[in-house]
């Protein structure tokens, strides 16, 4: 649902790829002209070691100058339309800095 939605609405222009290797993992969508990863998370990160790796992951990521914003799966499904615009003003946000 995302991926079509984020196709139908070209975000400002952004252009994102899905499931990219990078880094040794794979992403679930990268924008690469703002550097931003968005990650879709299920049940299973909820839990304690899911959320540590997660952290690390989202460090090496940034380390290397990527913003990665997670979104839940329900919110994806419940709320499409806010993720989007939440992607959007955070595209916005890594083009002015």
């Amino acid at each position: 649902m995302l991926w079509s939605g984020s196709r139908r609405k070209t975000a400002e222009g952004f252009r994102f790829r899905r499931q990219v290797p990078l880094l040794g993992f794979i992403v679930d969508f990268a924008c690469f002209e703002s550097r931003l990863i968005v990650e879709v998370d299920g049940a299973t990160h909820s839990e304690d070691t899911e959320i540590a790796r997660d952290r690390q992951r989202d460090n090496i990521l940034q380390d290397a100058g990527f913003a990665v914003l997670r979104v839940d799966n329900e919110d994806v499904f419940n709320n499409l339309e806010g993720v989007l615009e939440t992607i959007r003003l955070r595209l916005l946000e890594r083009r002015a800095s």
